[in-house]
């Protein structure tokens, strides 16, 4: 039975098993809650959180106190499985704080706070335009952040912009089979469901 690795959050539990209650052939490991053998499993999905702690960035930071809710514990288990997984060449589906993880993980810088994107889960709602080449296409998406990628890391390509300020809200790493990342919250609303059905497809298939 395929293992996905993953740290959530209690408040986002609900959320995802809902998700993952259409596919019970699945097995979910929660870092947060159980160790997990980063060797045994067959993907890695970063999920939402609080900010990543300023010692994890790559950017000298000119107020910390806009770096909120951060978890030492959580960056390093996510920053490590990051590597692990790409080095293996796994898939990888990162979700709002885990599309910066990604993004930081592989040598990019974050907007430490950036205004209009932070308000109620599913009330703020941001127009997308997309690449060319972008595989999934939603016309606006749930977005609740205060922080986004900056400066892209090396082989990461954009396939979705908020319309109205061109903050990344979607990309993809190029050269990988599967390794997506959103800045939106596919897991609360059923429109995005296609993007976990492209993801589970994938640990199906081997990668």
């Amino acid at each position: 039975m395929p293992i996905i690795a993953t740290w959530i959050r209690q408040r986002d539990e609900h959320w995802f098993a809902l998700i993952f209650a259409r596919y019970p052939h699945l097995t979910v490991h929660n870092a947060r809650t159980r160790p997990v053998d980063l060797e045994k499993v067959d993907a890695l999905m970063l999920t939402g959180g609080g900010d990543i702690s300023a010692g994890f960035l790559r950017q000298p930071i000119a107020d910390p106190s806009l770096i909120v809710d951060t978890d030492c514990a959580r960056d390093e288990w996510e920053f490590k499985a990051s590597r692990d997984m790409l080095f293996s060449g796994k898939p990888i589906l990162a979700i709002c704080r885990g599309l910066q993880v990604l993004n930081v993980a592989l040598g990019g810088t974050l907007h430490i706070d950036i205004p209009g994107h932070d308000n109620a889960e599913r009330e703020n709602i941001q127009p997308l335009r997309h690449s060319a080449n972008a595989v999934h296409r939603f016309a606006a998406v749930n977005s609740s952040h205060h922080q986004a990628l900056e400066k892209l890391a090396e082989g990461i390509e954009v396939e979705a912009w908020s319309s109205s300020d061109g903050i990344v809200e979607q990309a993809r790493l190029r050269s990988y089979a599967f390794v997506v990342g959103v800045q939106y919250h596919p897991e609360r609303d059923p429109l995005y469901l296609s993007l976990f059905a492209d993801f589970f497809d994938r640990i199906r298939d081997g990668g």
